[in-house]
């Protein structure tokens, strides 16, 4: 008879697979939205925006970790590979940001974590809430480092993360709409 997988595993399978689909989605991105980036690291479309959503909303926590795990290789080794106080400070912001609206979420929308009532208003609110949460922090940090672009980068990457979260998500919801009903919801 199989056991069950315990807590602590769930969580690291959970934080592997929010590493390797937000993985996947920042190599997606450079390779179809390299030409549409504003600075390093602000795009008019920025496809992992979108994980950052499915996988707080999917995986809560253990999502928030893989993100902010991903975020620093992302930014140490690529992004920001010679300012280490920036490039922990943009995986802070870019894990941290998205885990704060699906608490608030929870809070104020009285979202399950099956995400049972999670209705397209709902996922609306959460993808736009998202895309303010993190250029709103990533943007503070830039002001304290008193940033050129600070307004002209907010917009810009406020656009490019509610336009690659509404293409991850309405892909996604795309793809889930093609496969076939479970027999037990049929």
């Amino acid at each position: 008879m199989k056991q069950p997988i315990s807590p602590m595993r769930m969580n690291l399978y959970l934080i592997l697979a929010t590493i390797i689909m937000h993985g996947l989605m920042m190599l997606a991105n450079e390779l179809f939205f390299a030409r549409a980036q504003f600075l390093k690291g602000i795009g008019w479309i920025y496809l992992p925006a979108g994980t950052r959503l499915l996988c707080t909303l999917l995986f809560g926590r253990s999502g928030a970790v893989g993100l902010l795990i991903t975020g620093w290789f992302a930014c140490y080794w690529y992004y920001f590979p010679g300012d280490p106080l920036r490039a922990t400070m943009g995986a802070i912001a870019g894990a941290i940001g998205p885990y704060l609206v699906y608490v608030i979420a929870q809070e104020r929308l009285g979202l399950r974590a099956s995400l049972t009532n999670l209705t397209p208003q709902r996922l609306l609110l959460c993808a736009v809430g998202c895309s303010l949460a993190s250029p709103l922090l990533h943007h503070l940090w830039f002001a304290i480092r008193d940033d050129p672009h600070l307004m002209s980068g907010f917009a810009v990457m406020f656009v490019g993360d509610l336009m690659g979260t509404l293409i991850v998500v309405y892909t996604a919801k795309g793809v889930l709409a093609l496969l076939p009903l479970p027999a037990y919801s049929r």
